[in-house]
């Protein structure tokens, strides 16, 4: 029965051992940490047209060299690689917060008229590493917009 568990152990460590090398592209594995990392990119893309028009603003974006997850602290920004979130503000106003997964982030009840809605990649300790603005128009119903 030993030798048949050795056996099965040395085929299982050898199909590892074997997918781990095949699977290897130009970039490491995410298991290994890197002793330098390409700059992370924030990619925001104008907010979906049938939803403005209901006023519903839904910006849809993606993030390069850095994963978003919910974890904060000194600990989480050591990890690689790297991990963080996107800090959302609306017209500059007091009310930052932070989006910590790839959905799209969501803003209703915006009124009719230009906003600026800036998206803040950060790391675990919110320092900002990349940014990118995305101006939206919420238009009146049945109208133009109008000044607010």
């Amino acid at each position: 029965m030993r030798t048949m568990v050795r056996f099965v152990l040395a085929i299982v460590s050898g199909t590892a051992l074997h997918a781990i090398s095949s699977a290897q592209t130009d970039r490491p594995p995410a298991v290994l940490p890197l002793a330098t990392e390409p700059e992370a990119k924030l990619i925001a893309y104008p907010p979906q047209p049938d939803a403005l028009a209901r006023g519903v603003v839904i910006i849809q974006f993606r993030t390069e060299n850095l994963r978003i997850m919910p974890v904060f602290g000194a600990k989480a920004a050591e990890v690689s690689p790297r991990i963080g979130h996107v800090h959302v503000t609306v017209d500059g106003r007091a009310g930052t917060w932070a989006h910590t997964s790839l959905d799209p982030v969501i803003i209703v009840g915006l009124p009719p008229g230009p906003h600026k809605i800036l998206m803040e990649l950060a790391n675990p300790d919110h320092k900002i590493l990349t940014a990118e603005t995305v101006d939206v128009t919420v238009p009146v119903k049945g109208g133009k917009p109008h000044d607010h």
